[in-house]
């Protein structure tokens, strides 16, 4: 058996004591930090906070869409370690509004898919275009929307310039 005694005096507790309070403080100082880092990370004014239901449909209200507040599909997912070239040109399309997901390899995020009822050209196809936004510590930290047809598209958040019919075809509007 192995018994240690330590002598203890009101100034060593003191300081002590003063340590801890710093090393935690300094913790809850850091956590939050990351989630504020990818919140505010956006130069634009953009929110990118999704900690809860109203924050994830303002998100994707900045920028120009509407969605149904229910969400079709709230599943986890796991950024790949590795990106393979797929990954990699979905990553790329991230860039457009200063999100890396190759920041967060390895880790373990909700993806949160909505049905999108303004897209362009498909106003009357309920349920064909989803908004996919990935969330990790209440922020938002990848995405995309896109078409559920056989030929469909993927594009990032930004609302489209072009109007674009059922059929694939884009007019200048």
């Amino acid at each position: 058996m192995f018994v240690v005694s330590v002598r203890s005096s009101a100034i060593k507790t003191g300081v002590l004591s003063v340590l801890l309070v710093a090393c935690a403080a300094f913790g809850i100082f850091a956590a939050g930090k990351s989630v504020s880092a990818a919140v505010t990370a956006d130069k634009t004014g953009l929110s990118y906070l999704a900690g809860n239901a109203a924050q994830r449909v303002d998100f994707l209200a900045q920028f120009g869409w509407e969605i149904d507040e229910d969400p079709v599909e709230v599943s986890e997912v796991i950024i790949p370690a590795e990106f393979d070239s797929a990954y990699k040109e979905y990553n790329d399309m991230q860039a457009g509004h200063g999100l890396d997901l190759s920041k967060y390899s390895g880790m373990r995020a909700k993806r949160w898919t909505y049905t999108v009822k303004n897209y362009p050209g498909y106003e009357n196809n309920d349920g064909m275009v989803q908004a996919n936004i990935f969330v990790l510590d209440g922020a938002v930290i990848g995405g995309d929307i896109s078409s559920l047809e056989k030929d469909g598209f993927m594009q990032d958040f930004n609302y489209p310039k072009e109007n674009t019919s059922v059929y694939g075809e884009t007019t200048n509007g």
